[in-house]
């Protein structure tokens, strides 16, 4: 676990504008630096970065953080990552004696089949570049219309025939043969001693992580050898291929502007897509898609467009797609090309232009998909497989883990169905009822089942540990003790930080630190960002003279009614509140900042120049801040309106009469409010012969006044 401490240290080590600078082409401005932001596709800057602050604002799509929050974005990784990623950036030394042993080996075993992953992927380059005998591999590409650029950006390889090149190379460069079989990069020869290189004579695809890592290889066969088309490397300490996702280090800063991913199912289709300027796109890896990799592109995209060909296996693969997209929270879209075409030969033959449109035109929701396909396979005709159909699209949206969204595909499906059944989307909502029963059932009976194996597990190593004791008892030897497996487990996230950047992030932190289901911001109240700001700007006497008049209920936005509230209690501990405070510590305080201090306009510095008039916004700071309360309070009560007006729909008679009557109160007040100037609503800040009040008298004066007031 890394310390508060040096996180801290390795917070004021990073200079954030050097590493917005890696992704963002930044320029002066003022006290900051702006330009085109990373998270939405625009063509005026309106990403601005204040490095006082340490924390970065886009004006257009409200993205903002600080610096461990937009290298975690950036660089799809999670927080220990970022922290490690940044402390070995800027020179911030993070000692390994917090690990235990255990995990300092892994570690060290995890780097060095890193670097071996690495030397392959420049060694297989080198191979195409230069060796006689990946000519077939160099007119392969050609044919394919590969230029060096591209075989440059993805690194595509050769690995050469003999069996022994690369355990050569890799020998002459002094790199442990143990790590070369961590990365499954040679395997051990079973009928004789020795290693052989795993891939001989293929092309080879480099599989990066999302931080652009090299951790796999896919070899690829040249020519009509009886063999397999492709093969992938095994399973690794530093390669899961559950969860990895071809294409996303190249792919991932498109898919955050656009919102949404391209899934295909070959590495030449993402590789042919880059090429003619579809960026936002990825591969399965050669695998069937699986929660895991979804789980990776839900870090970057809310969208999944899936195209996938138009065979048996293919059209099999998209449906099961389906349901795992779903249930991890995505918008999913399906597009068939026309027959006899996939994403390579398509915009190959078409052009860029071509794909955007048909993509545009063409692509369906998951209903409409299923719909059309079980329309062309006749389904839709007899009643039993009509049935069929609508209870597998109900399944489908069984998947979904919104309730809101159920709700509203449900009524698609009715309205899609019609047609073809009578009634109404009450037996559908019935219908969706038992299917999630049902899915209930089934997740309790695999978790138990699980549950199950994992003490079979315990309860096999104990009693593998009692024997080894008992032998080494009678041989004199110490007995040792297996520990448990959870000992060394470790979250991507500590439970402290998943809970700082879930609020941080709007699409929130579920297992393993991965973002769940998106939640639309709403953009915070103006009068409620600029009352803060005073507080926080102008010092005890102001945040004394606003607690004396404004409670915490009033506040609508609930980040900024808990920072009011952190601000108060500071207040009466006499202890620090200040800017200076607030962006050294954790989510959301360092990006409620940037909110609320960084503005879009500003004064200009010329008016004053041309005119000797200077703007002052702070001229009269607690005439400013009777304003925003009069907002405040009118804002508050208007919702409390609303409320009633909600009650009122469900309530019976006697009931709505007391509405009626708390309505005609709280509008009494609402109309109060807004007819009355602000300076007429509230008192100045002093006691009645003009005197300063302490915090506590001051309180009770305001609290008096208000009683009389209302």
């Amino acid at each position: 676990m890394i310390s508060d401490a040096k996180k801290e240290e390795i917070r004021d080590a990073a200079d954030i504008v050097e590493v917005v600078s890696d992704y963002v082409k930044l320029k002066r401005s003022g006290s900051g630096f702006t330009g085109l932001c990373p998270y939405h596709n625009e063509k005026s800057p309106s990403f601005h970065v204040t490095p006082r602050l340490g924390i970065f604002k886009c004006f257009g799509c409200g993205e903002s953080g600080d610096v461990f929050k937009f290298i975690m974005d950036q660089g799809g990784l999670n927080f220990n990552e970022a922290l490690r990623t940044l402390a070995d950036r800027f020179g911030v030394y993070l000692p390994q004696e917090q690990s235990s042993y255990e995990e300092q080996v892994f570690e060290q075993e995890k780097e060095g089949i890193l670097h071996a992953l690495k030397f392959a992927g420049v060694f297989f380059y080198r191979s195409l570049m230069e060796l006689d005998e990946a000519q077939k591999a160099r007119s392969y590409l050609d044919q394919r219309g590969y230029g060096r650029d591209i075989i440059k950006q993805f690194g595509l390889g050769y690995a050469p025939s003999s069996g022994q090149a690369l355990i050569d190379a890799a020998q002459e460069a002094g790199i442990d043969q143990l790590y070369l079989l961590g990365g499954d990069l040679v395997k051990q020869r079973t009928e004789s001693e020795g290693v052989y290189d795993t891939f001989r004579g293929r092309l080879m695809f480099p599989i990066f992580n999302p931080t652009g890592k090299v951790i796999a290889f896919a070899g690829r066969v040249l020519g009509n050898e009886k063999t397999a088309k492709y093969i992938n490397s095994a399973q690794t300490k530093v390669y899961n291929k559950s969860e990895v996702v071809y294409g996303v280090n190249f792919s991932k800063n498109q898919i955050r502007k656009n919102k949404e991913m391209i899934l295909v199912e070959g590495y030449t289709d993402v590789i042919s897509l880059h090429q003619h300027g579809i960026d936002n796109v990825v591969a399965s890896s050669g695998t069937a898609l699986t929660p895991g990799q979804l789980r990776t592109l839900h870090r970057f995209g809310d969208t999944l467009t899936m195209i996938y060909d138009s065979d048996a296996a293919g059209q099999n693969a998209m449906k099961k797609g389906i349901l795992l997209a779903l249930e991890e929270g995505l918008e999913v879209k399906l597009l068939e090309l026309p027959d006899g075409e996939d994403p390579d030969s398509f915009v190959k033959q078409f052009g860029k232009e071509s794909f955007d449109d048909i993509k545009h035109k063409k692509s369906q929701d998951f209903v409409d998909f299923l719909l059309a396909k079980a329309a062309t396979e006749g389904r839709l005709e007899a009643p039993i497989s009509l049935a069929r159909v609508i209870n597998e699209l109900i399944e489908a949206v069984a998947h979904i883990p919104d309730t809101i969204q159920r709700q509203v595909y449900i009524q698609h499906v009715h309205q899609k169905t019609q047609q073809y059944r009578k009634g109404t989307d009450r037996e559908l909502f019935q219908e969706l009822d038992r299917a999630l029963r049902e899915r209930a059932v089934q997740k309790e009976r695999a978790q138990q089942r699980q549950r199950n194996k994992e003490a079979r597990n315990r309860q096999g190593r104990n009693e593998q540990a009692s024997d080894r004791f008992d032998n080494m008892e009678g041989s004199g030897e110490l007995g040792i003790t297996v520990p448990d497996a959870s000992e060394y487990a470790h979250p991507v996230y500590s439970d402290e930080d998943a809970g700082r950047y879930a609020e941080l992030d709007p699409r929130g932190v579920g297992e393993e630190g991965f973002r769940t289901g998106a939640i639309k911001q709403v953009p915070k109240p103006h009068y409620e960002k600029e009352l803060i700001r005073i507080m926080i700007s102008f010092g005890r006497d102001m945040v004394g003279y606003v607690g004396g008049l404004a409670n915490e209920k009033l506040f609508e936005d609930q980040e900024l009614r808990l920072l009011y509230l952190d601000i108060i209690e500071r207040y009466k501990a006499e202890e620090s509140f200040g800017v200076d405070y607030y962006s050294r510590q954790p989510s959301p305080y360092p990006e409620l900042l940037g909110d609320i201090f960084l503005e879009i306009h500003t004064a200009s510095t010329r008016h004053y120049e041309k005119t000797g008039i200077e703007f002052k916004k702070d001229k009269d700071p607690y005439r400013s801040v009777k304003g925003c309360l009069k907002a405040l309070e009118i804002n508050y009560f208007k919702r409390k309106r609303a409320e009633l007006a909600e009650r009122f729909k469900s309530a019976d008679t006697q009931d709505k009469k007391e509405i009626v009557a708390l309505q005609s109160e709280i509008q009494k007040k609402i109309t109060d409010r807004e007819q009355r100037d602000s300076e007429a609503l509230y008192p100045d800040p002093v006691g009645k012969k003009g005197e300063s009040l302490s915090p506590k008298s001051f309180h009770y004066v305001m609290k008096k006044d208000r009683e009389k007031k209302d």
